[in-house]
C-alpha cells in the first residue's frame, strides 16, 4: 500500500477527521487521525523483521499493535499509565531477558509514549528490534532511535503551541480524541 492509497483509505473510511484537535503531545492541530483498517499494510512491513512479541503503548498503540500483531501471529502487550501518567506494565504481563520486541504505534508526533516504551523493554532486558506506526507525523523530527522505525505513511500537518493558535483555530473549541 502507498502512502496516497493509504492517505486516500484514511479519507474514504472516516478515519481522516478535520477540526480543530488537541493532540497527546500537547499541540493543536486541524487534522486528527483515527486508523483502524490498515494494520494489514503495517503487519506486512514488518513480516521480515525476527521479534518475539508487539508492545504498544496505551492507549492509541493498542488497537495497532492488537491487530498488527494477530496479523502477524505475534502475542500482543501494552503499558498503560500509572497515578502518576508514567507508562507500566500490569495485567500480568512481563519481558523476558532477551525478548525481542516490536514497539508499534497508532500515530507517533514526538516519539514520546514509544520512547519510554522501549525504556521499559530495556529495563527489564528485553530487545528492541524495531518500531513502528501507522502514521509519523513528526515532519522529521523523532529523537534519534537505534533502531528501525517504520511507518505507512508521513505527514507533516500544521500543529500549533497552545498560546500561538490562529484566529481560526481559536474560535472553535478544541476537540481531545487521543489518549490523556
Amino acid at each position: 500500500m502507498t502512502q496516497n492509497e493509504t492517505l486516500e483509505l484514511f479519507r474514504r473510511t472516516g478515519a481522516l477527521l478535520h477540526g480543530h484537535f488537541v493532540l497527546r503531545s500537547g499541540l493543536h492541530s486541524r487534522d486528527f487521525l483515527a486508523a483502524t483498517q490498515v494494520c494489514g499494510a503495517l503487519a506486512d512491513k514488518l513480516r521480515g523483521l525476527d521479534f518475539d512479541t508487539v508492545i504498544s503503548p496505551a492507549l492509541g498503540g493498542i488497537l495497532a499493535g492488537h491487530e498488527t500483531a494477530r496479523q502477524l501471529g505475534k502475542p500482543h502487550i501494552f503499558a498503560e499509565k500509572d497515578d502518576q501518567g508514567a507508562l507500566v506494565l500490569r495485567r500480568g504481563f512481563s519481558i523476558e531477558p532477551g525478548e525481542r520486541f516490536v514497539v508499534i504505534e497508532d500515530v507517533v508526533t514526538r516519539g514520546g509514549r514509544l520512547l519510554e516504551t522501549v525504556e521499559i523493554i530495556r529495563q527489564r532486558g528485553g530487545v528492541v528490534t524495531a518500531a513502528a506506526a501507522l502514521v509519523n507525523r513528526s515532519g522529521g523530527n523523532l529523537p534519534a532511535m537505534d533502531f528501525p522505525f517504520l511507518s505507512l505513511m508521513e505527514m507533516t500537518p500544521e500543529t500549533f503551541e497552545p498560546d500561538k493558535l490562529p484566529p481560526d483555530l481559536a474560535g472553535i473549541p478544541a476537540i481531545k480524541p487521543g489518549s490523556k
